[in-house]
């Protein structure tokens, strides 16, 4: 791997970094060493540069285009965001759900509002990694089992490698996932990269995967990708959706519902 960093191949190195930026939002030190042929000390080098002229922000593993980085509100923000909305894509999400199955519950604000109509279904069985799934069920309702592993307090989930052993001996019938962030190009993205791989690795053990992303989600990207939309089985948004976007979604594989 050559080191080196001639004054006019940096130049080009930057504007060519610059460029992916502002195409993409996010770039990532590992894609960019292989791209250049240049060690990852370099890359690094190179992003703090751009963050000292303003025009990037670093994040763990790389960085984000400055004033374009996805945040995540706190949890209680969260719910108070497009909150209508989320109630009516929880309510069509529970329509798809059978008595006896076996689903899981992601973390998101939205799944937290499918939680809430679950709680009459006793012959039900819920798998989560949601503190606050687990509180509204915890005194009656569905069968419960909570996935352990790390807590992450931002999004009241547990998360990473301990969460592992568990997932990887279940099989459920239906996934219902949230993300922060969502593009046909980038998938589904969240700002943990841990969190990030407990949704894909819980999405690659189930039989559907229903996405629920508000129509506000749509065409931002975080930094940590979770998943592609060749993963989504069921995307259920609101009207306000993209028409673009969706006419994507329907070419793929993934069954679109609007509400």
């Amino acid at each position: 791997m050559n080191n080196g960093n001639p004054p006019d191949l940096a130049v080009e190195r930057l504007e060519k970094i610059r460029r992916t930026l502002k195409a993409s939002g996010v770039v990532r030190v590992d894609d960019l060493s292989r791209e250049f042929g240049v060690s990852p000390a370099t890359i690094r080098r190179d992003l703090r540069t751009l963050e000292s002229d303003g025009q990037a922000s670093r994040v763990h593993g790389g960085a984000v285009l400055s004033g374009g980085r996805l945040d995540e509100p706190l949890f209680e923000d969260k719910q108070e965001i497009a909150a209508g909305e989320k109630g009516r894509i929880a309510a069509a999400a529970r329509d798809l759900i059978e008595p006896e199955e076996c689903v899981f519950l992601d973390g998101g604000s939205t799944v937290l509002a499918l939680a809430r109509l679950l709680r009459a279904m006793r012959s039900l069985t819920v798998v989560t990694n949601s503190l606050r799934v687990a509180a509204i069920l915890s005194e009656g309702g569905p069968r419960l089992i909570l996935v352990g592993g790390e807590l992450r307090r931002r999004s009241q989930t547990f998360v990473g490698a301990l969460t592992q052993p568990v997932i990887e001996r279940l099989h459920v019938d239906k996934a219902f996932m949230g993300t922060i962030g969502l593009a046909m190009l980038e998938g589904l993205t969240t700002t943990d990269p841990a969190e990030a791989m407990t949704k894909q690795l819980m999405m690659s053990h189930a039989g559907v995967v229903v996405l629920l992303a508000d129509s506000g989600k749509i065409g931002k990207v975080a930094f940590a990708r979770a998943g592609s939309m060749d993963d989504v089985d069921v995307l259920i948004t609101d009207k306000g959706a993209p028409a673009a976007f969706l006419r994507e979604a329907r070419k793929s594989r993934t069954r679109v519902v609007t509400v």
